[in-house]
């Protein structure tokens, strides 16, 4: 007698969750925007029961403003809450880098040099988009080297929020070469298993980020 294994499909809110959270973070539903539970549950073909879940998940993830009798809107971040999430994911990013030393495969450093050499040839076209899509990547694969679950949880939705400022940021083309030495180091390091000094290189790879974030994006807010 053959037996049926049963497979855990994902709850439909989780996917609605990812989709509109990308759209937050690309631009497609804008700062101040009210979210229309009409247009989107016809946009994605399901009903409101998931698309409220979905909305509950993000407010509380930060991305969304649940107003009582006005609904769901999506939130304006300023300058003060990436001054008070960076620090954080800097250090966060630090014990990253140390735990990938001590854990990552060679096969992993040989596809983390492969995605910074990718990474490399946007910046080389000019390709910002690329550019990020391949960061975030390689960010991702350092943290899944580290080997610690309960890091990645912390730093996931603290990762989202960046991803959603690096679409309105443009960066200088001096900050960009810059961010492309820096990955370059990082590599270097971890090859050479040297956690300590890629730990301090991820860290001011952050705060490199604020920098950007407070002389571009939020000038007239300092």
């Amino acid at each position: 007698m053959s037996l049926t294994e049963t497979i855990d499909r994902r709850p439909l809110h989780h996917e609605l969750v990812d989709r509109l959270r990308d759209m937050i973070i690309e631009g497609q539903l804008e700062p101040g925007q009210k979210i229309s539970e009409k247009a989107l549950c016809e946009r994605f073909g399901v009903s409101r029961t998931p698309l409220r879940e979905a909305v509950k998940i993000l407010a509380a993830e930060g991305f969304l403003k649940l107003t009582p009798h006005r609904g769901a809107s999506v939130v304006k971040l300023t300058l003060k809450d990436f001054e008070e999430a960076l620090p954080i994911m800097g250090a966060l990013d630090a014990v990253a880098g140390e735990l990938a030393c001590q854990n990552a495969t060679e096969a992993e450093i040989a596809k983390l040099e492969d995605l910074t050499a990718r990474m490399t040839e946007r910046f080389e076209a000019d390709d910002l988009i690329g550019y990020y899509k391949l960061n975030s990547r390689i960010h991702q694969l350092i943290m899944e080297m580290a080997r610690n679950p309960t890091l990645t949880r912390s730093t996931r939705v603290l990762s989202e929020r960046m991803r959603r400022a690096r679409y309105e940021l443009n960066m200088s083309p001096a900050r960009w070469a810059q961010a492309v030495d820096e990955h370059q180091a990082m590599v270097k390091a971890i090859k050479n298993r040297k956690g300590v000094q890629l730990g301090r290189i991820m860290k001011v790879h952050v705060i490199h980020k604020l920098q950007d974030l407070q002389a571009h994006l939020f000038a007239e807010e300092r």
